[in-house]
């Protein structure tokens, strides 16, 4: 694994990040409630949560023949939503207080300033973005860790932003998304958390969700396909003001963080190596093999041979504590009591390879029942 692939995975993997929804319409107050809300919740859960905020130099981004402009609902919103950068630091401040990770998504370039001034660790780029090269080569000489969405960007739009990044030891996260605002559980597309994995092999992929109905489900599948990373808009039921459906409330994202728990769970974290066997399982499996048994009495001095052996025993469950099964294989091993009919036959009557390696025969001896 490279360099920056491992600082990608140390800071990224298992990341949630919780962007305040419509810039919480401008309100300080409205989103330091957001802030710490989500907060006890992530706290809770014992999550690793990046609470993300929007940044826009609202003064220059929008044209001064467009300025007031009601019409065009992106314009009105942008407006509606200005906050001081005094209010921004109140916020920023706040995350950290709540042992949150601050972090912003800058829409034009003095915003990213801000992002730098405010010591962000992560830079968000909007899948809107995903061919600014102004913004994303003003985003990249930062050198701060970013995570990019996905949204509607064509295969060679990817490619190329990769690259850049990876030319320049930048740590890149990509989330897959699909930008529809809510989305149905058909649109999710969540296969294509695969095609970016086996694409950008070395980058942590994630999920940026905007489904409406369930917070389980798609964790679920979306943690077994191997995302690491997730990222969802966040809100509150507060003085009246209509949540968005896209959005996740405080009781939503509990439920969203407890499928992180189960899925971590059901999928075991070892991805990239054979797991270990628990005891557990191996007391289960050893029940359901086949003991050897006696089919008549024999002496001391026989002489097992895979033809003697399906002549004179039979494997028939249980298996006993220290018997013999039918995984052995003992051609040429000997006798060395006597073995009567229908008797289990056990390490204790034997010489050769299991009697006399200590390891071997500590197994055979602790196995069954």
């Amino acid at each position: 694994m490279s360099l920056i692939s491992q600082k990608d995975r140390e800071l990224f993997e298992n990341l949630f990040v919780l962007e305040l929804a419509n810039n919480h319409w401008g309100k300080l107050e409205r989103g330091l409630k957001i802030i710490r809300d989500h907060a006890s919740i992530v706290r809770f859960n014992n999550i690793k949560a990046a609470i993300k905020l929007q940044f826009r130099d609202v003064d220059d981004f929008i044209h001064p023949d467009f300025k007031g402009n009601t019409d065009n609902r992106y314009i009105k919103k942008t407006e509606d939503t200005k906050l001081t950068k005094a209010d921004f630091s109140r916020m920023v401040e706040e995350i950290r207080y709540l042992s949150c990770i601050p972090m912003a998504t800058p829409f034009d370039e003095s915003s990213v300033d801000l992002c730098v001034e405010f010591d962000m660790p992560i830079i968000k780029i909007a899948s809107s973005d995903m061919n600014d090269w102004v913004l994303i080569e003003k985003i990249a000489s930062t050198r701060k860790p970013t995570i990019v969405s996905t949204g509607g960007a064509s295969e060679k739009d990817l490619d190329d932003l990769v690259r850049f990044y990876e030319k320049r030891d930048i740590s890149l996260a990509i989330n897959h998304c699909v930008s529809l605002y809510p989305s149905e559980d058909s649109e999710l597309e969540l296969d294509q958390i695969h095609y970016l994995k086996s694409r950008y092999l070395n980058h942590v992929v994630g999920f940026s969700s905007h489904e409406k109905t369930d917070w389980h489900s798609s964790m679920l599948i979306s943690y077994g396909k191997g995302a690491r990373s997730w990222e969802r808009h966040i809100d509150i039921d507060f003085e009246g003001v209509n949540v968005s459906p896209y959005c996740s409330r405080p009781e939503q994202c509990d439920e969203w963080f407890k499928a992180f728990h189960k899925a971590a769970e059901m999928c075991g974290g070892r991805s990239h190596s054979k797991r270990n066997i628990s005891k557990k399982e191996v007391e289960y499996l050893d029940a359901l093999v086949r003991g050897a048994y006696a089919r008549r009495n024999l002496d001391p001095g026989y002489i097992f041979t895979k033809e003697a052996f399906e002549k004179d025993f039979y494997l028939a469950i249980p298996l006993r504590k220290g018997q013999l099964s039918c995984r052995e294989v003992m051609n040429g091993v000997g006798l060395t009591t006597e073995i009567k009919a229908d008797e289990p036959l056990t390490i204790n009557h034997i010489n050769g390879p299991y009697s006399e390696n200590i390891n071997l025969k500590n197994l055979i001896l602790n196995r069954g029942l």
